[in-house]
């Protein structure tokens, strides 16, 4: 154990910095800043899923850009990506000049970051840290358990992710999940929240990892040390935060 934690060391100071940075952000608790934050963190995102997605194309920005823009006046900011595809829709069928892969960093990341904001304007700031502490703790659950006792192949997307990690990685999830949970909810909606979410963000993680594979990259990017980019940090929230979001709506 004290060798797997000298190898991460980069890892985790990093990791530590960003989870001080989101403790400031949640003292702070302002919906601008929210907005603002995560309307940085989706432009850099944008950039690395273009990547991923082998595309180049400006209008990305564009589309993007303009629903990050209205989505700050609008309550429920992931309804606008459905008006987008309406549009984009009725402007390919009438011209048939538009790229369809433009979709694609449409679907991925951009619409996960609506329903992030609009997880914070539903359910508040103790909710985006709700889901900070199940993402994070299956992460790190299913590294270490992974790294010490990991000896089943998960899948073949990912070869490093064994079955023990993942297993790991659910159960301290769901422990830490039902600890740090918002109110009213129950502790069986606590625990059922906490599975669905850890769960989806295993798949998050496994599908950044296929794009990876695909595209033929280690990482999304490198403007975090020991992590890579902001798609490999937040590709277990961006599943997260819809079925958090989903659930959410159906027991409260």
């Amino acid at each position: 154990m004290i060798d797997i934690i000298k190898d991460s060391s980069t890892r985790i100071k990093t990791g530590l910095i960003l989870f001080l940075a989101a403790l400031i952000i949640g003292y702070l608790d302002s919906y601008f800043i929210i907005w603002l934050t995560l309307g940085a963190l989706l432009v850099i995102a944008l950039q690395e899923s273009m990547k991923l997605f082998q595309m180049e194309s400006s209008e990305v920005y564009y589309y993007s850009g303009a629903l990050w823009f209205v989505a700050y006046f609008y309550p429920h900011a992931e309804d606008l990506f459905f008006i987008l595809l309406l549009v984009y829709a009725s402007v390919l069928a009438y011209s048939k000049k538009l790229d369809k892969k433009i979709i694609l960093p449409l679907l991925y990341p951009t619409a996960s970051f609506l329903f992030l904001l609009t997880l914070y304007a539903e359910f508040g700031i103790e909710c985006l840290l709700w889901l900070l502490v199940i993402v994070a703790g299956t992460d790190i659950g299913a590294y270490f358990v992974g790294r010490s006792i990991g000896k089943t192949k998960f899948c073949e997307t990912s070869p490093k992710k064994t079955l023990e990690g993942v297993a790991g990685g659910v159960v301290v999830a769901a422990i830490l999940g039902t600890i740090f949970a918002i109110e009213p909810l129950s502790l069986f909606g606590a625990l059922v929240v906490s599975l669905g979410v850890s769960l989806s963000s295993v798949f998050g993680d496994l599908f950044e990892s296929y794009l990876k594979r695909e595209a033929g990259v280690k990482d999304s990017g490198d403007i975090l040390p020991g992590h890579g980019g902001i798609l490999d940090r937040s590709d277990g929230f961006l599943f997260g935060a819809i079925v958090m979001l989903v659930i959410l709506r159906a027991v409260i």
